[in-house]
């Protein structure tokens, strides 16, 4: 992106819902001299590509621009789940959550979901750069820190909860999604059981399950360190 356009944006201080267009020079054709709309007029403005349907987020702080997308990961306990993403470059955000559980049960508490009665599944929500990491990279790492072939336990901890999946929220990251299970499901002659779903619903976890193991280093956690220590240097390398 041309330093002029990047100066646009960083001045351009818009009313809440307010739409506005851009001639820039991005490299894609398909986002040039495109309308964006503000979603919300927050600390990081969130502008949504009319046409691709992109979000387009920009950090005040940093000035750094993000193409953003979002997936939804259930790995198991949603604590290790999310410490491993953090690690991921071009991961700008993710939250610990409860999805594609029963409708007629909406913002479950950790304690209803704990009971393994109402379906929800533990889940991270994931919000990426898709200028920096794709989606189909994300998928592959995901397949790094599950057992695929476990149904319904992840490590120690069992019971539908625990069941793994992946989550889109677009017709467009189907298929994506599909070909990175076609590979994995080669490596194996036994039904993968990973869910490949859209997401029905999704309610966020309490300010406890956010960043568990940042706030308790020596917490429990299913995936071992060396998984953790490997997605460090995955992004030093980067």
């Amino acid at each position: 992106m041309c330093a002029y356009i990047r100066t646009r944006i960083k001045e351009f201080k818009p009313a809440r819902n307010a739409v506005f267009a851009i001639l820039c020079c991005f490299e894609s054709p398909k986002l040039q001299n495109k309308t964006f709309r503000v979603l919300k007029n927050c600390k990081i403005r969130r502008f949504t590509c009319v046409c691709q349907k992109k979000v387009v987020t920009l950090c005040p702080i940093t000035k750094v621009i993000y193409f953003m997308e979002t997936i939804y990961f259930a790995g198991g306990c949603f604590w290790g789940t999310e410490h491993f993403f953090q690690q991921i470059k071009g991961v700008v955000r993710t939250e610990t959550g409860f999805a594609n559980g029963n409708e007629d049960l909406p913002k479950p508490t950790y304690e209803e979901v704990y009971t393994d009665s109402t379906g929800y599944a533990e889940t991270v929500k994931v919000e990426f750069d898709s200028e920096q990491v794709s989606l189909e990279f994300l998928v592959r790492l995901f397949f790094r820190a599950i057992d695929p072939l476990s149904l319904n336990q992840q490590g120690h901890d069992i019971g539908t909860r625990y069941r793994t999946g992946v989550y889109y929220v677009s017709e467009e990251q189907k298929p994506v999604i599909e070909a990175v299970f076609a590979e994995e499901q080669k490596k194996y002659q036994e039904k993968i059981q990973v869910e490949l779903l859209p997401l029905k619903n999704y309610y966020p976890a309490d300010e406890y399950h956010q960043k568990y193991l940042d706030k308790h280093p020596d917490g429990y956690c299913h995936l071992p360190l060396e998984l953790f220590r490997w997605a460090k240097e995955q992004r030093m390398k980067s």
